[in-house]
């Protein structure tokens, strides 16, 4: 039905104000000036569905050349500034976290409490059930392959390296307690789980659940300027969009690059030490020459072939390497010390999240070596390890995202960290203080010298190597597609960046870390990544708006179905009316997929054209498209209603393979594995019910209950629309502002006729 409009003096010069708009069921909209309209963010779901088209400039994927060469720029500066004057930029660096410790600490702390607190929230929230993707959206994945991946994409070389030296400074050098006390020796190992635990994970989480659900859910790039869309509306698609990208490409860069630097500073031990080859800068930058060629040929392979093979092989990898030094090492002390480990993480969690040793001295220096460069660490990788979460995680629910993230990988970490720091622990407390200093002062030589001291030493090295090394693998695999997608934009979230993107980016991350190498080693790295990691904590911040606005659009369209009158719900609802004969035979039918798509042609497509032409009588504007499935080979129909200012009323019908049961009330022939059904679906998925066996009348009547189910919840929608349950609240503009009355635009009823088609 048209909308109505008010009737409009003439002009008498100078600005008039924007016209009065009505929605068609009975609402009044405010007066909106057209430049702020143009401009403001979305405030509905209807709004929202726009992002795939404003956001996609192009249909295939493009470099964005604007943040590659700025990105580039600022990468490439930095690593020949590192590199000619090392001396300058190690000095330069120290200066700047001295400050950001002593003055910023407080802010990185926080930052990481409230995104733990965020991530908990939406996992335990009504809105944890909504998918990464349509409501009928499976993974891809099984479980094993999906951690794998999870695990050993957020878990770099690093851990390997500082599992060791963690906890023996920790216990020499406590940052509360007496040195070499046993306060100090109980926190040790907790102190290095802690800043392995749950808070990276939280930052991944946030990330990846954010890009994944804009991507699966609403068509719109795999990317952070995407899941700001909500907040920033079209201007992320210019340069403010372009800026963020810019400070996620960056802060990726770097914190790959500081892995890698850790990796190839370990590996540089273990390969001298097994091939008998001089340790120090030579072999390094060789280290990473053989890492760049190995890295590009595993990219270019793309996520099921290089990064899942990678991904598994790590877990098993590992896996055995843990596994060894449990049953030659101290066994029943590693045990009892690891459940002890994660009672006091567990018990302490809260307390050691918002510390600061604001009341100890020297406090904000062991802030600055430990827990602010682990968190910036984390913030560093977000983008890069999000991305790529959710590059992998399409059809999970948010719960089920959140909670694998946050206990899957991290228990895999305590295992770890656990294992090999209170092996180092063991030796400490029985008196080898020569190992402790050497953990100490050159941690990557202490590492090693753990595992010399287990049986079948170079057995347990070669594999210590070979897991570091796909620890390193799986690390800078994924970066250079992470950093590809980021310096693109790609409208299809199951594509990735082009593959000589990658390379570039594999070897320039490849000159950073060298780079890196020659200013000072470890500590320059650390130093680097606290800097660059500061930009990204706003981007953690517009990201956790920008959700949490979303998932109030979902909670208001989930609550405003409750006011359907006679629709069905996806569970536990009613579906369309059926003769007790109808419902028996399709409890005994199986459809072929010629049947089905010859119902669709003969009932389906003939009910749909009838409630096109009637709506389109009325005065709607309703269309009917009918598309090809490329699973099935069966056309989809939909029929779409446009709402003008409104989320558009979407009725699809489509074709769904389903698996034959093997259980029934009658002989079933098993010649068939699966059959067809022909599911209802709306934009945000299925719901669930059949439509074969009905009349065109019955289709037409199921037709008229969802669009009654959708005035419903565009009732609710308009009733609360305000901040606190739905959106901000449209701003005021000038202009008088007539009233006009709510049941001036009723919907009238359509009349289908009686008669069965």
């Amino acid at each position: 039905m048209p909308d109505a409009e008010e009737s409009q003096p003439a002009s008498t010069g100078g600005p008039q104000p924007a016209p009065i708009e009505r929605s068609r069921f009975g609402a009044t909209e405010r007066r909106r000036d057209p430049v702020a309209e143009e401009r403001r963010p979305p405030i509905s779901s209807t709004e929202l569905s726009k992002g795939p088209a404003e956001l996609a400039e192009h249909r295939e994927p493009r470099v964005n050349w604007r943040v590659f060469i700025i990105s580039a720029a600022i990468v490439l500066a930095f690593s020949v500034w590192a590199m000619v004057l090392p001396d300058q930029a190690a000095a330069v660096m120290q200066n700047a976290v001295t400050w950001i410790s002593t003055n910023l600490g407080w802010f990185y702390v926080l930052t990481i409490t409230l995104v733990i607190i965020f991530v908990l929230w939406v996992a335990l929230s009504k809105e944890g059930s909504v998918r990464l993707g349509p409501d009928h959206s499976r993974p891809q994945y099984n479980l094993f392959t999906w951690v794998a991946m999870l695990f050993a994409a957020g878990v770099g070389i690093d851990m390997l390296f500082y599992s060791v030296t963690g906890p023996i400074t920790q216990y020499m050098s406590p940052p509360a307690a007496s040195p070499e006390s046993a306060e100090a020796a109980q926190d040790a190992v907790v102190w290095t789980m802690f800043h392995y635990g749950i808070a990276g994970w939280s930052m991944y989480a946030l990330l990846g659940m954010a890009m994944g659900y804009f991507a699966y859910r609403w068509g719109m790039p795999l990317s952070i300027r995407a899941a700001l869309y909500p907040l920033l509306g079209k201007r992320v698609r210019g340069a403010t969009g372009d800026v963020i990208d810019v400070f996620a490409l960056v802060g990726t860069v770097f914190g790959v690059a500081t892995s890698m630097g850790i990796g190839v500073v370990l590996l540089n031990v273990g390969i001298a030490w097994l091939f008998g080859l001089p340790e120090g800068l030579a072999l390094q930058i060789a280290l990473v020459l053989v890492a760049v060629i190995m890295t590009v040929a595993a990219c270019t392979s793309g996520v099921d072939k290089g990064i899942r093979l990678i991904s598994e092989l790590n877990l098993w990898a590992a896996g055995a390497m843990m596994l060894y030094i449990l049953v030659t090492g101290q066994t029943s002390f590693l045990l009892n010390a690891m459940v002890e480990n994660i009672g006091r993480f567990v018990f302490s969690l809260p307390e050691r999240t918002l510390q600061t040793f604001a009341y100890t001295d020297g406090g904000s220096d062991w802030m600055a070596g430990w827990t602010l460069f682990f968190w910036a660490f984390w913030l560093a990788w977000g983008p890069f390890v999000g991305l790529f979460l959710a590059r992998i995680s399409r059809g999970r629910t948010l719960r089920e995202f959140v909670i694998a993230a946050i206990t899957a990988p991290v228990l895999c970490d305590f295992f770890i960290v656990s294992i090999f720091g209170n092996s180092a622990m063991h030796e400490v407390l029985n008196g080898n203080k020569a190992f402790a200093d050497l953990a100490i002062t050159n941690p990557e030589h202490g590492w090693y010298a753990l595992l010399e001291m287990f049986p079948g030493a170079p057995f347990l090295i070669g594999l210590a190597t070979l897991s570091g090394l796909l620890f390193y693998l799986t690390s800078a695999n994924s970066g250079a597609m992470v950093m590809s997608n980021f310096s693109s934009s790609i409208p299809d979230p199951s594509v990735d960046g082009a593959k000589w993107l990658r390379i570039f980016w594999a070897v320039l991350t490849a000159v950073l870390t060298v780079a890196m190498l020659v200013a000072g080693g470890v500590t320059t790295m650390e130093h680097a990544t606290l800097i660059f990691a500061l930009p990204v904590t706003i981007i953690a911040y517009l990201v956790m708006a920008s959700f949490s606005k979303v998932l109030r659009m979902e909670r208001a369209e989930r609550e405003g179905q409750v006011l359907r009158r006679r629709s069905a719900a996806v569970h536990g609802g009613q579906t369309p009316e059926k003769t007790w004969r109808q419902r028996l035979a399709q409890l005994r039918s199986y459809p072929s997929k010629k049947q089905v798509a010859q119902f669709a042609e003969r009932v389906i497509r003939p009910a749909l054209e009838d409630i096109v032409k009637e709506f389109t009588d009325l005065g709607y504007r309703a269309e009917l498209t009918t598309t090809p499935n490329e699973d099935t080979g069966i056309e989809s129909n939909t029929l779409v209603v446009n709402m003008d200012h409104h989320r558009n009323f979407h009725y699809e019908v489509a074709a769904v393979e389903a698996p034959v049961p093997m259980f029934g009330g009658r002989s079933m022939s098993r010649q068939i594995d699966i059959y067809y059904r022909l599911e209802v679906f709306t934009q945000t998925g299925t719901e669930g019910y059949d439509l074969m066996g009905l009349t065109q009348q019955q289709v037409i009547n199921d037709v008229l209950d969802r669009y009654e189910a959708h005035l419903g919840f565009l009732h609710y929608s308009n009733e609360h629309d305000y901040a606190s349950v739905l959106t901000p609240p449209v701003p005021p503009v000038t202009g008088t502002m007539p009233t006009i009355p709510a049941d001036a635009d009723d919907v009238e009823p359509l009349e289908t006729g009686e008669d069965e088609k």
